[in-house]
């Protein structure tokens, strides 16, 4: 069994355009996937969930999808916190705090402190991310520390620099799901994803159901994962 399966939510736009609505409406339907996943991960102790909500690239879209989906994300937070407090979840929210909209920024503080000490499953939400990004911070964070002298170049080990990453705290994903066709990662932990077994499901992100997760995870458990020996 896992500890920590991280997703790619990918296919909402395309969800809706099919049906002829709009972008947004596709989001909307993309969070009953979410809360199947969640749902999902508790049932079989998968302890770690990490989903990508909100690239750094994503600014590149429209004001109005921005503004729905910033909307949507405060109203699902405010509306969740039962379903936290009953599942005894910690919820994070991972990515550049600095780039934050104002408007839903006390929404995630709130459920960041209002579920810290709650323990049985952990939600990642990396919104704001990316990963060079994140990468490259953790390298200004080494290199100020040298800077400074608290810090040798011999001290720098792997253990370190993953403290210096924004998901610090967190052990690397062992499966990686993505849907919506594409094969790439698209600057998603790409430095947690050195040995994450990597599976691709073929389908839009609102329409993923237990059955796809079930096989994504034999998949999982038929891969041979010897990590170079």
């Amino acid at each position: 069994m896992i500890t920590h399966l991280a997703v790619v939510m990918d296919g909402n736009r395309r969800w809706a355009q099919q049906r002829g609505l709009m972008p947004w409406d596709g989001h909307k339907a993309g969070v009953g996937a979410l809360k199947r996943v969640v749902e999902f991960c508790s049932m079989r102790a998968i302890k770690y969930v990490s989903f990508y909500t909100f690239s750094l690239e994503n600014f590149k879209r429209s004001a109005d999808e921005q503004f729905f989906l910033f909307d949507l994300l405060a109203h699902e937070l405010e509306a969740s916190m039962p379903i936290f407090i009953e599942q005894n979840a910690r919820v994070r929210f991972i990515g550049d705090r600095e780039r934050f909209p104002e408007r839903i920024k006390n929404a995630c503080e709130l459920v960041e402190s209002s579920t810290r000490d709650f323990s049985t499953i952990y939600l990642n939400f990396l919104f704001c991310y990316g990963g060079r990004q994140e990468i490259l911070d953790g390298v200004k964070s080494l290199a100020k520390a040298l800077q400074d002298g608290h810090l040798q170049v011999n001290d720098i080990h792997e253990d370190l620099f993953s403290k210096m990453l924004w998901t610090q705290d967190i052990p690397d994903p062992e499966l990686i799901i993505r849907t919506g066709g594409a094969h790439r990662l698209s600057n998603f932990l790409l430095y947690q994803a050195a040995y994450s077994e990597i599976d691709f499901i073929d389908c839009l992100w609102p329409d993923i159901t237990e059955q796809h997760l079930g096989e994504s995870l034999q998949r999982f458990e038929q891969a041979r994962r010897n990590f170079g020996k």
